[in-house]
């Protein structure tokens, strides 16, 4: 039993690892981007130096986020697979996904604000998603499947 526990929550926290960190790519390249269309040049030592100063900025903060909303959505998960077993990988990608937007449509709507500029256009709030998709994805790889 404490084996298949320190597994799972390996598996769980490579995950939220994961999401954290593509999510932070995504918002620091979103930023980036944005400076490099108004002229600003930014070389590639300047984008490195950004994002991992963002990796390390939000970590406080957002990485928590993450392996709460990951926690409270693959719970969700794992009881949708008990009746749709066929459909495992799916509903974890799709857990993983909405557990990111769903951190910052709460953020939204409590406090009125999004703290990671990113979200706030459907398309950067999509992307935010995609990260979390693959932290979905990723424990849904690892994790071993049930003998029949």
């Amino acid at each position: 039993m404490m084996r298949f526990l320190i597994t799972r929550l390996g598996i769980y926290l490579l995950a939220v690892i994961v999401g954290y960190l593509l999510a932070s790519i995504i918002a620091t390249q979103s930023v980036v981007s944005s400076l490099a269309g108004m002229g600003v040049d930014v070389g590639f030592s300047d984008r490195l130096i950004m994002t991992l100063k963002d990796i390390a900025g939000m970590a406080a903060l957002f990485l928590p986020m993450i392996a709460f909303a990951y926690l409270a959505a693959f719970l969700i998960a794992a009881m949708l697979c008990h009746w749709w077993a066929l459909w495992r990988t799916p509903i974890y990608i799709a857990a993983g996904a909405a557990a990111v937007i769903t951190i910052h449509l709460t953020l939204n709507l409590a406090f009125n604000v999004t703290p990671i500029a990113v979200a706030r256009t459907t398309g950067g709030l999509l992307l935010q998603g995609l990260a979390g998709a693959v932290g979905g994805y990723l424990y849904i790889l690892l994790t071993p499947r049930k003998a029949p």
